[in-house]
This record gives structure tokens, C-alpha cells and sequence, in this order.
């Protein structure tokens, strides 16, 4: 028997078992009010040291953030943990793997639907569903690599689903009047310049150092990625290895971008080209719409502005995609309704192919 009772009249267990590397582990705890309770201690310990389907969600957590954490980037993974220590967590962390049920899950996703956030305003249908495939990924997980079976999560529906918003975007017209306001703040005027004439991303301009460019081949390469965390500027990979491109540069661009950097000789060739953060050209972004007169849209949404432009001038959605970093299907699906000759064109291609009887 592992589990004894001391001369203090307290409880301990001393057990020996083996990990999930096979490693003979030896191990006494003591201080136990009842036997029931160091027993108890001791089944979780053997279950999480041997990676078990007996152990709580709680402690699979801690697995699945050991195998998942080092393969995604630290923002992506600073997402997930937070959705699950704030929404999973709470409802299903003492609960032992192997005894989570379908009905456990649908009963999760009920008092999620009957929510609300911090503004007592009830979650969006996109809002629960990555909430949902939070969940969905550490069962799945576990039913992959540590045996749960069967997997609580296949028998369940998917709560959410995926909003479309109307998409926002300034025409040339609009980004002109804007750039304007621009005029008398260098700086702001490129990254805006940078933004609406190339469509990078903003992680990708805020990243932008001078050894990014080739101003006599006239191209800008695009292989970095800018974040801040706990008040600390990182620089990491883009946001997939489609995103790593070169991205060929207008002339007017060219020699902004050249004015600019014989301005600021200061500046190293890896040093940060714009030192500002998303808050600041956001709030500069406001005044200058607040100037023009310009609709107010979001920082991306000048991503979206390039794409429609190189829509409106005729070219395909591989060439956009190549330029944006997407996968062709992505702009084919995503800007589909800015194209709008193309159920036209194929109509009268038909009509052309059938001819008259």
C-alpha cells in the first residue's frame, strides 16, 4: 500500500512510477488530512507524469502548452491562452480527460452563447467560434498524439460561425485628399505612402529597415515582422512563408523612400525605419481623416485600398496575390465582389462557345 498514515496522525503517499519517457520516478508526499486525499494526489501525479488520459484538463493543458507553444509565434500563442485560461479553463480544468463527454462540451457552449462580454453585450458569432476551436484543438490533440478515445469532440456541433462585414476601403481620390493632411509630417506621409501604394501589412512596414531596400533594382523585400510585448519591441518571421516576398516599387516610391533616408542618416541599415507604434499612426490616421474629411477606416483596410486599385486596373488575382503575400484562392474568395465583369465576361464566353442552332 502506498498511501500510510504518519506519527503526527497525517496522511502520506510514496509510490515509484514511470513517465511518458519511461524514466522510473520515485516520489513521497506528505501532510494529507485523509488517505482519500493523498491517494487522490497520488492517481493525478501518476496520470500526469505518464501523460494518461486519467489526468485533469488543467494539467493536459500544461502538455498540450509544452508540445504546442515553441511551433507558433509567441502572439498567436499568447491568443490561445488567453481564450482558454478565460473561457475553457474555468468549466472543464478539474475535469479528468477520459471523462469529458459530448454533453459536457454542448453545455460549455450553452452558457457560452448565453454570455456576455465586459460591455454586457453578447459574443459574436466569430468571437465563439475561435473560442470554440480553441477547445476543439486540445481534445484533438490529446485524441492524436495520448490516446483520448473516443474524442468527446466529434459527436458535437460547431458553436459560431464566421461574420462578413462589409469590407472598407478608400479609392484613390479619397487616400489623395488624405496624403494631403500628410504633407507637413514627413514621416507619417510614407508610412502612409508605404501603406496605401504597396499593401503590405502594417507588422511588415513597422518592421522596415533600410537593408530591406534596393532602390537601384527598385524592389523592397519583405521578410520581417513587427510586434511589442509587455513593452518590449520583437521582431519575428511574417505572418506565413507566403508573406516572405520582394515587392517591386513604383518610382515615386523610390524616391521618397531615398529622400527620406538621406533626411535621417541616423537611422542604421538595421535599424527601424519608423520607431512609432500602431497606436500612434492609428491616432495619426484620425486626425488626418478628421482634416480631409475622409471616411474614417482602419489601418488594414489600406491593405484592402490596394487591393481594390490593382483590381481597377485589370490585373489578376495571381498577380495580387503574389504581391500581397496571400494564396490566390484567398483574393479569388476574399474580393470576389471587386471583380465585378467577371460573371459578365463568362456569360458572354458562353454565349460565344454554344452559338446559334
Amino acid at each position: 500500500m502506498t498511501v500510510k498514515q504518519a506519527k503526527n496522525g497525517s496522511w502520506f503517499t510514496q509510490f515509484r512510477c514511470r513517465n511518458k519517457f519511461g524514466e522510473e520516478v520515485h516520489k513521497c508526499k506528505r501532510g494529507f488530512d485523509t488517505p482519500e486525499e493523498a491517494q487522490a494526489w497520488e492517481d493525478d501525479f501518476i496520470a500526469s507524469a505518464g501523460c494518461t488520459m486519467a489526468m485533469a484538463f488543467e494539467q493536459f493543458y500544461e502538455v498540450y502548452k509544452a508540445d504546442v507553444m515553441p511551433r507558433i509565434r509567441e502572439h498567436t500563442w499568447r491568443n490561445k491562452e488567453y481564450l482558454i485560461k478565460s473561457k475553457i479553463m474555468p468549466h472543464f480544468k478539474n475535469c479528468r480527460m477520459s471523462e469529458i463527454q459530448s454533453i459536457d462540451i454542448v453545455r460549455w457552449q450553452n452558457d457560452l452563447m448565453d454570455g456576455s462580454n465586459n460591455k454586457g453585450k453578447g459574443y459574436t458569432q466569430t468571437y465563439l467560434r475561435t473560442v470554440n476551436n480553441q477547445l476543439s484543438a486540445i481534445l484533438n490533440h490529446a485524441a492524436r498524439y495520448y490516446g483520448l478515445h473516443p474524442n468527446p469532440t466529434v459527436r458535437t456541433m460547431k458553436m459560431g460561425g464566421k461574420e462578413t462585414s462589409e469590407m472598407q476601403f478608400w479609392t484613390k481620390d479619397d487616400y489623395l485628399r488624405f496624403a494631403d493632411q500628410m504633407m507637413e509630417k514627413p514621416r507619417s506621409f510614407l508610412i502612409f505612402e508605404i501603406l496605401y501604394w504597396t499593401g503590405i501589412r502594417e507588422g511588415e512596414l513597422l518592421a522596415l529597415m533600410p537593408s530591406a531596400f534596393d532602390l537601384e533594382r527598385k524592389t523592397m523585400r519583405i521578410d520581417k515582422f513587427y510586434q511589442r510585448f509587455d513593452g518590449r519591441d520583437v521582431i519575428t518571421d511574417p505572418k506565413t512563408p507566403k508573406s516572405i516576398r520582394t515587392i517591386k516599387l513604383s518610382n515615386f516610391l523610390v524616391d521618397e523612400i531615398s529622400d527620406y533616408l538621406r533626411r535621417h542618416p541616423e537611422i542604421g541599415l538595421n535599424d527601424r525605419m519608423f520607431p512609432v507604434t500602431k497606436y500612434q499612426i492609428s491616432r495619426t490616421m484620425k486626425t488626418g481623416c478628421e482634416k480631409s474629411g475622409v471616411k474614417k477606416i482602419r489601418i488594414h483596410d489600406l491593405r484592402h485600398s490596394h487591393v481594390s486599385l490593382l483590381i481597377d486596373k485589370g490585373f489578376t488575382a495571381l498577380a495580387i496575390a503574389d504581391r500581397m503575400g496571400h494564396e490566390t484562392t484567398d483574393i479569388t474568395f476574399r474580393y470576389a465582389h471587386l471583380f465585378p465583369t467577371v460573371q459578365e465576361n463568362m456569360a458572354n464566353v458562353l454565349d460565344d462557345a454554344r452559338g446559334d442552332f
